[in-house]
């Protein structure tokens, strides 16, 4: 059974950090493509990032430059660095194994202005 446990959000004010980490349990974790995903109140859930099991990525076009998604396959994690936050980025933020359609339970943040 997979299992993926996000953990790292809270409130933080505009122009700040936050860093998202992600535990996965699958097995073939590092031959996973996994993704962040963010859905704000009234919206529907979006991509933020992607990221490959061989490292590569792919970004909402709102969070580039801003976010960084990167993967420890030793480890099976995957963290979502948030640089420069904005008070739009306010969302629960879902950790995604997108190889097997599995999402976590989600992490909350919130940007004040």
């Amino acid at each position: 059974q997979v299992q993926l446990v996000e953990s790292g959000g809270g409130l933080v004010q505009a122009g700040g950090s936050l860093r998202l980490s992600c535990a996965a349990s699958a097995r073939a974790f590092r031959l996973h493509t996994m993704g962040w995903y963010r859905q704000a109140p009234g919206k529907q859930r979006e991509l933020v990032a992607h990221i490959s099991g061989t490292g590569s990525t792919n970004y909402a076009d709102f969070v580039k430059g801003r976010f960084t998604i990167s993967r420890d396959n030793a480890r099976n994690t995957v963290s979502l660095q948030m640089n420069s936050l904005k008070p739009e980025d306010t969302a629960v933020y879902y950790c995604t194994d997108v190889t097997l359609d599995y999402t976590g339970e989600g992490t909350q943040v919130t940007v004040s202005s």
